[in-house]
């Protein structure tokens, strides 16, 4: 007989797995891989926020959708995406044709970022923030790990190996999501689910959309991600063409970001359980910002990994607190659905980072864009402490 897992590890080992994939697909690979198609720099940061422009778009439709039909339904929906969608850049020869791609690559992301994080919530009330913080650093797990072996598989302008790579690793998330014991919410059709609570469900998202603690948390993971979307589109190409690193040593310094972010996030969950979230997301944000901002001052690389690494505990420490306010803050039925629109706002954010960060080199310079953005993290954190403080020290909304 096979051992049972939990439906905690297995969601975490599926959720490794398929970050590790989409992950590997885009650091280093991505910007390295546009620029090898003759994409000047300025194009490039459109391209790359393909994905996360679906986000936008599709990240509160699958939270909603699953308050309504089950997490584990929709989970299956993300993880056939994240099982096909690699093996589809073997095949691309044109711009226009990876653009595609990543549309289709950026489903998987967007519809299981919110949904996994609604099933921990909802499993556990004691102790959450950490547990949705170990869920995470799961995830990070793939993230960290996939730059440095995403870098190894890159020989010059041959990136086959990687998407190789990716494709089985999203396999594999796709079979582990099977396994998941993931209750449904309804016994019936997900028709049936659909046309019985749509009605219902209406009030919900009204009063997500009302609430202002629920929003301007999630403005300030928007704004986390614009800073982390800059970052990681630029920097490969900054330290690969004006500094001359290779590939894999590109790889080595996201993997210590990541890293970092992955060994300290449990510990940032624990510290918002027992002190509150807004002081962890206030001061994670102008850490981020004081590293963002002096990141490119050094063409030293273990100064370059130290300060990536102080960006990857900024990360950690906002991002720790961020969804557990979210869920903190909703109601149990529409919590799929506030944790949709936190996820929505932050692609907003993520996929304006590259846009916005590709104007501004190509009308400044490198080290401009990067001093902008690290300034305005630290201006915006103390902005977010002051408005938040009533509000994050109200109780939970009550249940409808």
């Amino acid at each position: 007989m096979r051992p049972k897992v939990s439906p905690f590890i297995l969601l975490c080992i599926m959720g490794g797995l398929a970050i590790f994939s989409s992950t590997m697909a885009k650091n280093p690979a991505l910007p390295l891989f546009i620029r090898s198609m003759g994409v000047d720099v300025s194009t490039l940061g459109f391209i790359a926020a393909a994905s996360t422009v679906v986000g936008i778009v599709v990240s509160l439709p699958a939270g909603i959708l699953s308050d309504l039909i089950g997490r584990r339904r929709v989970i299956l929906m993300a993880a056939i995406v994240f099982a096909t969608a690699p093996f589809l850049y073997l095949i691309i020869n044109a711009p226009w044709q990876l653009v595609l791609v990543r549309i289709y690559h950026g489903l998987a992301t967007a519809i299981l970022g919110p949904v996994a994080m609604a099933a921990v919530a909802d499993t556990f009330e004691k102790g959450r923030g950490e547990r949705m913080a170990w869920y995470s650093s799961a995830t990070m797990i793939g993230r960290f790990i996939a730059p440095f072996v995403g870098g190894l598989l890159i020989f010059g302008d041959n990136f086959t190996w990687v998407y190789v790579a990716d494709g089985i690793a999203g396999v594999l998330a796709l079979l582990a999501a099977i396994r998941l014991p993931l209750a449904t919410n309804t016994s019936g059709s997900a028709w049936q689910a659909l046309k019985q609570g749509r009605g219902k469900y209406g009030q919900e998202i009204a009063f997500v959309f009302r609430h202002p603690g629920i929003l301007a948390t999630s403005g300030i993971e928007a704004v986390q991600y614009f800073a982390f979307g800059c970052i990681e589109t630029f920097l490969p190409v900054y330290l690969n063409e004006n500094l001359g690193y290779s590939a894999w040593e590109i790889g080595i310094l996201f993997t210590v970001q990541i890293l970092t972010a992955t060994l300290t996030k449990p510990i940032m969950g624990r510290l918002s359980d027992r002190y509150g979230r807004v002081p962890l997301i206030c001061a994670g944000l102008a850490l981020g910002g004081i590293a963002t901002a002096t990141l490119i001052l050094s063409s030293n690389y273990v100064v370059l990994g130290f300060l990536i690494a102080v960006f990857g505990l900024g990360l950690a420490t906002v991002t720790a607190s961020t969804s557990c306010l979210v869920a903190d803050l909703s109601r149990a039925q529409g919590r799929g659905g506030a944790l949709g629109i936190l996820s929505s706002i932050m692609d907003i954010g993520h996929s304006a980072g590259p846009m916005v960060a590709g104007a501004l080199i190509t009308a400044y310079s490198y080290r401009t864009t990067f001093g902008i953005v690290g300034a305005g993290l630290v201006i915006i954190s103390l902005v977010y402490w002051f408005g938040m403080r009533r509000i994050a020290t109200c109780p939970p909304a009550p249940q409808s």
